[in-house]
């Protein structure tokens, strides 16, 4: 019995215990003892909040902005193609061609009101139509003002007024990882928009012909096709940041990497069209080498920074403001320059006469010029040429001439040159030149346009020495007296 009632106290001794215990863990932590007996971690409510910046992640204003500013751009070039060579001389030794029609598609941006287009030159290079066709559906034939194949830039005209029109942003101010929307028209589907990020400033891709070209792309992300050439790069306020050009593909297709020209290179080439009819060339006179580490030894330079002076142009504006070989270029104006890219890009945006001040390492102290910009010829004068007048000068000769052509520079192997695209009497007939004769050398100079053959050519005197090629590949050569 004795043993019954002493296990009944130990029992409610315990109990007595344990209500004790708890009361006091209870009263010590009480938040702890609750999550432990919840057995559950802290839920939400999956509601979105309002509050939460939408223009973060928002890219509709921008292209609300844009869209109605970007034109289909389509093309008809005639093309003239082998049929077969007549090697036993049934035809007289020709080679029998026959005419072809191809169709081509791009895109544009209207930047006036009154119809003036930007697009590429390779989109609109020897097309014989222009049409545009705006986001309304409304359809124009557009004239080619003017074209520039050093940095991929044309452009057109069409007679309407009060059209939407897009806002020149500023591309000095992009930086790495900024958002932004390429729009155009890839695989013409018609106004399309993607989304990308600026991956890299100031890339040379090598895609562009001639000696004088302008390679200084905007590298972004947003998907870009065939189709997409000469459509717009915006940022997230709807400002032209770029002008669509290349992709970087093995397939022809976007496999990652797009590349669109800088709207501030865009807005210099443009006015040069619009008041000149053909693009102010500036130059500083100067050969340059990228700064790397080999260089930075070889030279005892301090930084891997600026571009350096490989040699001076003998008269040019370098040498002339005092800029010497060896001189390390930092900055043009106030604008940081890394590479040989971004220092052309900065002058490219200059006419010949303007002022513009350099700061360079001079045995390694900063040193600033100021250098008076100068055209290829040396001097500070400017081209007045409307297109439509640009072969009044060498109408003496009695031919009309054309560029050539992004295809036939490929089938030929040639950077450029003035092709004739008609003749009459005149020194050239004259002297044996036939139709479709790609000049390309006169003097022994090569030539890159028709402005070179027109410079090369005006104001000559005594004997002339012309040299090119047939669309047949036949090379040839002609003298004659003016």
């Amino acid at each position: 019995m004795r043993s019954f009632r002493a296990k009944i106290w130990i029992v409610l001794f315990a109990l007595a215990g344990g209500f004790a215990g708890a009361y006091i863990l209870q009263q010590v932590s009480p938040q702890k003892t609750q999550l432990i007996s919840a057995g559950q971690a802290p839920v939400r409510l999956a509601n979105y909040n309002l509050s939460t910046p939408e223009n973060a992640i928002d890219f509709t204003t921008a292209a609300e902005m844009s869209i109605h500013a970007v034109v289909h751009v389509k093309t008809v070039v005639r093309q003239e193609v082998p049929l077969f060579n007549d090697p036993w001389g049934f035809w007289g030794g020709k080679q029998l061609n026959q005419e072809r029609i191809q169709q081509g598609s791009g895109s544009g941006v209207i930047i006036t009101d009154n119809g003036y287009i930007v697009t590429n030159n390779h989109v609109v290079d020897g097309a014989e139509q222009v049409e545009v066709t705006l986001n309304d559906n409304r359809t124009f034939r557009a004239k080619v003002v003017a074209a520039d194949p050093s940095t991929d830039i044309a452009l057109l005209k069409v007679d309407e007024k009060n059209l939407p029109f897009i806002m020149y942003g500023n591309s000095d101010d992009l930086k790495i990882g900024q958002w932004v929307l390429a729009v155009g028209n890839p695989f013409n589907l018609t106004s399309t928009v993607t989304a990308g990020i600026v991956s890299a400033k100031a890339r040379n891709i090598g895609i562009l012909p001639g000696n004088y070209k302008i390679e200084s792309y905007i590298q972004t992300d947003a998907a870009v096709n065939p189709g997409n050439s000469g459509g717009a790069l915006v940022n997230t306020r709807g400002e032209l940041v770029g002008i669509n050009a290349a992709i970087a593909s093995n397939t022809g297709s976007y496999t990652g990497y797009s590349f669109a020209i800088p709207v501030n290179l865009v807005k210099k080439v443009i006015a040069d069209m619009i008041e000149f009819g053909t693009v102010q060339r500036a130059f500083l006179g100067t050969t340059l080498r990228e700064i790397d580490s080999e260089l930075a030894t070889e030279k005892n330079l301090k930084e891997i920074k600026g571009v350096y002076v490989n040699d001076i142009v003998k008269g040019g504006a370098a040498e002339e403001a005092g800029i010497a070989k060896g001189d390390v270029i930092l900055k043009v104006d106030d604008v940081p320059v890394n590479s040989t890219p971004m220092l052309q890009e900065q002058i490219a945006k200059h006419r010949p006469g303007d002022k513009v001040t350099i700061t360079a390492l001079h045995d390694g102290k900063e040193k600033i010029y100021n250098a008076t910009l100068e055209n290829k010829d040396g001097n500070t004068n400017v081209v007045r040429n409307a297109p439509d007048k640009v072969n009044e000068s060498v109408s003496m000769f009695g031919a009309t001439f054309s560029e050539v052509s992004s295809t036939e520079k490929d089938k030929l192997g040639i950077e450029g040159g003035a092709k004739i695209t008609k003749l009459s009497n005149g020194k050239l007939s004259g002297a044996g030149i036939r139709e479709g004769f790609i000049i390309t050398l006169v003097d022994k100079k090569p030539v890159y346009s028709v402005e070179d053959v027109m410079n090369a050519l005006k104001d000559k005197k005594g004997g002339t020495l012309i040299e090119g090629v047939y669309p047949n590949g036949m090379k040839a050569y002609y003298g004659f007296g003016i």
